[in-house]
């Protein structure tokens, strides 16, 4: 899985505009950042009319938007998939993805206290929460991090997430939507036979990057 860390914290207590500038202080330094952001109300980006609305309303079940600059998949889930699922999709080929919100997940977290919201955090205890971005003295044995800076959460995402998270593993392995971890010696044994495989078909024999789907009949 490409490296993942949550911005987490109560509402109003400032995480988008921190993740907005912390995005934009990692992408000025070169990395590619995928966001992933969960709304638990629901929400819905087609517009009433559109060709894209239409399709839908005339019982398509996934629609998809293509331009030469981007792309955009409306789709009905019968339940909600789970962020992995989500980020191995669309979001595999980022240096690193931030989530706001999945207070749940297992994901490394760094909350956000703000006073005038809130002095208790809401992942306290959690085995995953790695930092606080805070105004508060808060008694703690975890990193802290002033509310305005964003530089400082931004390299400490590059050391603790992104350099030190990385894996050196090149096959991603998701069953029913879950990632699988792969031993090295697995790893190893798919990319090569898999690779072998492919490159001698026609037409394939400078193939790099290979995504196989085995979907069960």
């Amino acid at each position: 899985m490409v490296p993942i860390v949550s911005i987490v914290g109560k509402s109003g207590s400032g995480k988008t505009t921190l993740l907005e500038k912390v995005i934009r202080e990692l992408t000025r330094r070169g990395y590619t950042v995928g966001v992933l952001k969960h709304d638990a109300h629901g929400f819905d980006i087609d517009h009433e009319g559109k060709d894209s609305w239409r399709h839908k309303k005339a019982g398509a079940s996934t629609v998809a938007l293509s331009s030469p600059e981007k792309f955009a998949v409306i789709k009905d889930v019968l339940q909600e998939w789970p962020p992995e699922r989500i980020i191995q999709a669309y979001l595999a080929d980022s240096d690193v993805v931030i989530t706001e919100g999945y207070k749940t997940s297992w994901f490394p977290k760094i909350e956000v206290v703000r006073k005038a919201h809130s002095t208790k955090p809401v992942c306290a205890g959690s085995k995953d929460l790695i930092a606080f971005v805070t105004d508060v003295k808060l008694k703690t044995k975890l990193p802290l991090m002033g509310l305005n800076d964003y530089k400082g959460v931004a390299t400490f995402i590059v050391r603790e997430i992104i350099k030190k998270r990385s894996t050196s593993g090149t096959v991603s392995l998701v069953v029913d939507g879950t990632p699988v971890p792969l031993k090295p010696f697995i790893d190893d044994l798919i990319r090569e036979g898999v690779t072998g495989m492919i490159r001698s078909l026609k037409g394939c024999a400078g193939a790099g990057d290979i995504e196989l789907r085995i979907k069960k009949k």
